[in-house]
C-alpha cells in the first residue's frame, strides 16, 4: 500500500548533504526510483538514530522522495525526541506515526497533530507522556481520527467514555452547546 520503506540510520537531521549520499539499508525489496533516482514510496523509516530535532524534515522528504506529499508511513521510534515538531503538521496524508521509544513528556505536544486529517494510527507508548493521567483519553479526544493507539485499536466504548470524560472536564462547554441545540 506505501511501497518498499526507506530506511536510514544516521545520527542527526542537520546535514542533508550527508543523508543524500548514504545508501537506505538494504531490504528485501529493491526500492523503485524515478527518473530523477527519487524513492516511489511512502513510507521513511529513521527509528533507532539519536534524532532529537526535525528541522530539517522536510527538505530530507522532498530531497529523497518523488512525491514527498503524499508521504504516509513515518517512523520516528526510539530517538531523542522531546517535542513534536511543526515540521509535522504539514505532512497532510500522513496515515502511520510512530513516536514510541522518545522523550515527549507533555500532552500538549500531542494537541499539534489535529491538523493530520488522514492519521489514523500512532505510537508514543516508551515516553514519559504515557504516565499522564487521562493520556490514552486525551489522544482519543483530541485527534478524532485515531483508530489505533499504540497498537491497539479504540473501541467504540473507549469513544464514548472519552465524550463523557471530556463533557466532565468541560461542563461550561457541553452546557453552552445543549442551549444552542
Amino acid at each position: 500500500m506505501f511501497g518498499s520503506p526507506v530506511d536510514f540510520s544516521f545520527k542527526e537531521l542537520n546535514t542533508i548533504p550527508d543523508i543524500l549520499s548514504d545508501v537506505p539499508n538494504p531490504g528485501a525489496l529493491r526500492l523503485k526510483r524515478d527518473s530523477e533516482q527519487k524513492f516511489l514510496s511512502r513510507t521513511l523509516r529513521l527509528n533507532n538514530n539519536f534524532i532529537s530535532d526535525l528541522s530539517g524534515l522536510t527538505d530530507i522528504v522532498s530531497a529523497l522522495f518523488a512525491e514527498p506529499n503524499r508521504l504516509a508511513w513515518l517512523d520516528l521510534s526510539f530517538n531523542e525526541i522531546e517535542h513534536i515538531n511543526p515540521v509535522l503538521t504539514q505532512l497532510k496524508e500522513l496515515r502511520l506515526l510512530y513516536l514510541h521509544g522518545n522523550r515527549i513528556c507533555k500532552l500538549s505536544e500531542v494537541d499539534k497533530l489535529t491538523v493530520l486529517p488522514s492519521l489514523n494510527t500512532i505510537t508514543l507508548h516508551g515516553n514519559p507522556i504515557v504516565t499522564e493521567p487521562d493520556y490514552r483519553s486525551h489522544l482519543i479526544a483530541t485527534l478524532p481520527h485515531v483508530k489505533m493507539i499504540d497498537f491497539s485499536a479504540v473501541t467504540k466504548q473507549e469513544r464514548t467514555l472519552t465524550s463523557v470524560w471530556q463533557k466532565s472536564r468541560n461542563p461550561r462547554k457541553s452546557t453552552s452547546q445543549s442551549k444552542v441545540d
